[in-house]
């Protein structure tokens, strides 16, 4: 049984999964790469435990910054987001990241988040102000434990506009939105609009798997605002808590201290890693740091990471090589290791010592060969 954090998963049946995908207006960069890869190695863990997964991961492609990058492209934003779509599904194949087996994109589910936005209102947890629908969200910030200063920061850095004078509460964000000429726009009854961002995740993941998830992965800088809006969407609107059993947080990159991100212009793309380096090698790069720690990114990182991946499979050879076969315990220990809140560090240096078929498990689960 996978255990993430301090939460037991026991499943019965299948296990649902939900990744939050990226928004497709740039190339995958290593704070991108790196939460695809651990949610992998949590699908690769649960299949090799006997449970079928289901995993679901969205592409947003309705979003402002979207829309902006493609109108400097001089690009149609649905035209720009598939190119983009398909530079990021070449980058996971070439990552070795299983392909998922929902895929839904923002703009095919308007009408889902139509759909949330109306039973919100009639539920009682949102309102209709000037064409938009806004979601009461007074209670989210203090179910995350952050301070009102807070909540507004993070609200603002993800333009959910705390300051707007529509909004009955600064805590309140929006379900639908009214679309400005030029902007991407679908009907509603509240008038042309686009969905909010935290509303297209509730709607995509109730969709493809109902009320309840087992595992929502993503950065962990979505935790808030994000993921808490969408979670406190989906439950107000199903009235089951909670929306996700666990979650798998995924740190961010950062480089000389600062997140891995566009904005600061220290970008690191996976694809010019792997054009150097075997794809095993940057795998072991992105998961050589508990999967909920951030990370400082240093050029000389991936070279340590080849070098240890050539010392696993060096030690996987060892029965080739003649030497005793380590035996099942060795194996059996590193498993543990990998369903005890995906210890790869511990399943790593059991796999170095023990060699054998502890060292090709290790080596398959974590897709490094």
């Amino acid at each position: 049984m996978l255990t993430i954090g301090t939460t037991p998963l026991p499943v019965v049946g299948r296990a649902r999964m939900y990744v939050c995908g990226i928004t497709p207006y740039d190339t995958t960069h290593l704070g991108h790469a790196r939460t695809f890869v651990w949610a992998d190695v949590a699908v690769r863990v649960l299949r090799h435990a006997g449970v079928p997964v289901e995993v679901c991961r969205n592409v947003t492609d309705v979003d402002d910054v979207l829309t902006s990058a493609a109108r400097r492209a001089g690009s149609p934003y649905d035209s720009f987001a598939a190119v983009q779509q398909f530079y990021f599904d070449r980058d996971m194949a070439a990552l070795h990241v299983h392909p998922v087996t929902y895929e839904p994109r923002a703009h095919t589910y308007v009408p889902q988040v139509v759909a949330l936005a109306r039973a919100l209102l009639e539920l009682g947890h949102a309102y209709e102000r000037e064409g938009a629908v806004y979601f009461r969200g007074a209670g989210v910030r203090e179910r995350a434990g952050l301070g009102a200063e807070e909540a507004a920061r993070l609200l603002a850095e993800f333009g959910d506009h705390p300051d707007d004078q529509d909004r009955d509460d600064p805590a309140d964000v929006a379900v639908w939105r009214p679309s400005a000429k030029g902007e991407p726009g679908w009907p509603s009854e509240w008038g042309d609009g686009r969905p909010g961002w935290h509303a297209e995740c509730a709607a995509m993941a109730l969709t493809t798997f109902g009320p309840a998830l087992d595992l929502h992965a993503g950065g962990a800088d979505l935790r808030f605002p994000h993921h808490a809006y969408e979670a406190a969407m989906a439950e107000a609107v199903t009235g089951v808590r909670p929306f996700a059993r666990a979650w798998l947080h995924v740190g961010v990159v950062r480089v000389d201290g600062a997140k891995m991100a566009k904005s600061a212009g220290n970008l690191v793309f996976t694809a010019d890693l792997l054009r150097h380096h075997p794809v095993g090698a940057v795998r072991l790069l992105l998961l050589g740091h508990p999967w909920a720690a951030d990370w400082d990114y240093r050029p000389g990182d991936v070279e340590e990471a080849a070098a240890r991946l050539e010392r696993l499979h060096r030690a996987a050879s060892r029965t080739a090589a003649g030497r005793p076969a380590a035996p099942a315990a060795g194996e059996q220990a590193a498993v543990r290791a990998l369903l005890d809140d995906l210890d790869v560090a511990t399943a790593l240096a059991i796999a170095e010592e023990e060699g054998g078929q502890a060292a090709r498990t290790v080596i398959a689960l974590l897709a490094l060969g």
